[in-house]
């Protein structure tokens, strides 16, 4: 992994909860889903930052939706895992795995 491709904490989440909702997550969506998941209350704007961060690295991809009346005519920007966004996260699942690899039970509760 180079340099700057490594993920924090809320981009991992992130990536993984855009993995689970599929094409056309928006930033609510999203949001609730973190929430549902991890019992953990993300700032809709906290959300949007990392999306846009991740957006600027090609992790994913957003376009901006058909109007909807349940927003009073306002688009959604919906968001889409990247194959690079596939890829940094199965690079993190692997250097966790490697990092925890030969550790007995006692010490990684330690």
């Amino acid at each position: 992994m180079s340099k700057g491709h490594y993920l924090g904490e809320f981009e991992h989440i992130v990536l993984l909860t855009l993995l689970r909702l599929g094409d056309g997550a928006y930033g609510a969506s999203i949001r609730m889903e973190i929430e549902t998941v991890t019992g953990r209350s993300p700032a809709i704007g906290a959300v949007h930052a990392t999306l846009e961060r991740m957006e600027r690295k090609g992790f994913v991809s957003s376009w901006i939706g058909a109007p909807t009346a349940e927003r009073g005519g306002k688009a959604k920007r919906h968001f889409k895992l990247e194959a690079a966004g596939k890829d940094v996260l199965e690079q993190a699942r692997s250097t966790l795995a490697r990092l925890e690899a030969g550790l007995s039970f006692c010490v990684r509760l330690a």
